[in-house]
């Protein structure tokens, strides 16, 4: 409705002429901005000024000190509605035993349910760096595990002496996919 966060209020309009709605939505035509704060002041509301731009602009009557606290209030809710996105990180290493595989597995899908990204980093040390493919298959071997709950965003990337997958929960994806199209 009212796009501007400093409005114009009251006394602070100075423009000849405005067009002047009132409380209920109706118009009431154009008129000195001095008629429409008589008539205002006269109700015991306020004189906003909405559309400024507009030619002539465009006042409302209303009560703005409730309009500016419901306009808190849905701030604030929107602010409580809304989810963050974490990145969680499992850190892998190329002789990983199958135990512990699984269970960095589970980890994985656990943070995937809960709605956060997982970063799956396989670490190499000394001359672990030569047989980077394994680390790819086993980046590979993680992804298929947690398939089912959600995707790679970015497949094995090589950085530095580790390799970096980031994985998104199904539901972030889809979203993110329609967003692209």
């Amino acid at each position: 409705m009212i796009s501007n966060k400093e409005l114009q209020v009251n006394e602070e309009i100075r423009d000849e002429e405005i067009r002047v709605i009132d409380e209920e939505g109706t118009q009431l035509g154009f008129m000195s901005s001095r008629e429409a704060l008589d008539i205002a002041v006269s109700k015991n509301l306020d004189l906003v000024k909405i559309a400024p731009k507009a030619k002539p602009p465009v006042c409302r009557i209303m009560n703005y000190g409730k309009y500016k606290f419901e306009q808190a209030k849905r701030d604030k809710e929107a602010r409580k509605n809304q989810k963050t996105m974490e990145v969680k990180e499992v850190r892998l290493s190329l002789n990983i035993d199958v135990h512990d595989f699984n269970t960095k597995l589970k980890n994985a899908i656990k943070f995937l349910k809960s709605g956060n990204k997982v970063k799956v980093s396989v670490r190499f040390r000394g001359r672990e760096m030569a047989h980077t493919g394994l680390g790819g298959e086993l980046l590979e071997k993680f992804q298929n595990g947690c398939s089912e709950y959600g995707s790679a965003d970015k497949p094995g990337k090589l950085e530095g002496r580790s390799m970096i997958m980031i994985m998104s929960p199904k539901s972030a994806v889809k979203s993110t996919k329609k967003a692209q199209k």
